[in-house]
């Protein structure tokens, strides 16, 4: 008895095509995008009222550096001194502690509003906020130096992730009520992620204000849980000093040093091999820094 017909056919499948290297990158495009629109969804992260949230990129270079009264340059795509691996290029008026006492305080209110929503303030408010004056010239200060964050374009790469775009969005002011009425970029969210910021203790910067080589060095080194030594030539470029002579230079360090220790308990120090040295009790600053 032929039993063939009653039997199903058996398919034998062919090979499968092998994936090219242009759908490969094509499947890591989109996990990336999937990736930075999550990241973008969730906003910033929390941190506490008593502190403030920075990426690192900001805090390891001369994005917002150390910088003279008076006139500043306007950088035309300028890559700045950054530590390995991470690179920034900017285009705008140089920035200085001063904007970035302005921009952390925005990122504050951000961070229960969201990112990509409006935050209001009051000129009053916001500058009671960072420990300034509340007098005319200081609302034209502010004034002044939101319009210099929001001309402001950075492009940052980590090696992992890179964000381009500026610092704050537009906004408006009501002459009436001076309010200020301001949208935060939403993508600032990608320069966080999982492991990129740190959170700042808002009551020991302010202790260094009007010393911005002091809360420099208090930003920088909080990106670090266990500080290793730099050259002072390798902290003057950093931190984008405009002394040219490097003996001037690190008789400011050694009195910067010595403000940031008597706010911070930190022990700083220069020594004779030139590396600053930076040392904190066991524990402190590592649960603040992510990444």
């Amino acid at each position: 008895m032929d039993r063939s017909a009653s039997q199903l056919p058996i398919h034998f499948p062919e090979s499968p095509e092998p994936i090219s290297n242009a759908k490969i990158a094509k499947l890591r495009d989109q996990a990336r995008e999937r990736q930075e629109r999550d990241a973008i969804a969730a906003g910033l992260p929390d941190w506490p009222e008593k502190a403030r949230g920075i990426p690192n990129g900001a805090l390891r270079s001369s994005l917002f550096g150390v910088v003279r009264k008076g006139a500043r340059d306007y950088l035309k795509r300028q890559k700045l001194a950054s530590v390995d691996g991470l690179t920034i290029v900017f285009n705008g008026p140089r920035l200085t502690q001063y904007h970035l006492d302005v921009w952390e305080q925005c990122l504050h209110i951000a961070m229960g509003d969201g990112t990509g929503k409006i935050i209001r303030f009051t000129a009053y408010s916001f500058l009671k906020s960072i420990g300034r004056a509340t007098g005319k010239s200081d609302r034209e200060w502010l004034k002044g130096t939101l319009l210099d964050l929001a001309s402001s374009v950075i492009e940052v790469t980590d090696g992992r992730k890179a964000y381009f775009g500026p610092l704050i969005h537009h906004g408006v002011r009501d002459e009436t009520t001076k309010e200020y009425i301001i949208e935060i970029n939403p993508k600032l969210a990608l320069l966080y992620g999982v492991d990129g910021w740190t959170r700042i203790e808002f009551v020991q910067r302010q202790a260094l204000r009007k010393q911005p080589l002091a809360q420099w060095l208090h930003g920088f080194y909080s990106t670090h849980a266990q500080p290793y030594g730099y050259k002072v030539e390798t902290i003057r470029r950093l931190c984008g000093s405009e002394t040219k002579e490097l003996f001037h230079f690190r008789a400011e360090l050694r009195d910067a040093l010595a403000k940031l220790s008597s706010s911070t308990g930190w022990s700083c120090s220069i020594d004779g091999q030139d590396l600053v040295r930076v040392g904190k009790a066991k524990g402190d600053s590592a649960d603040r820094v992510r990444g």
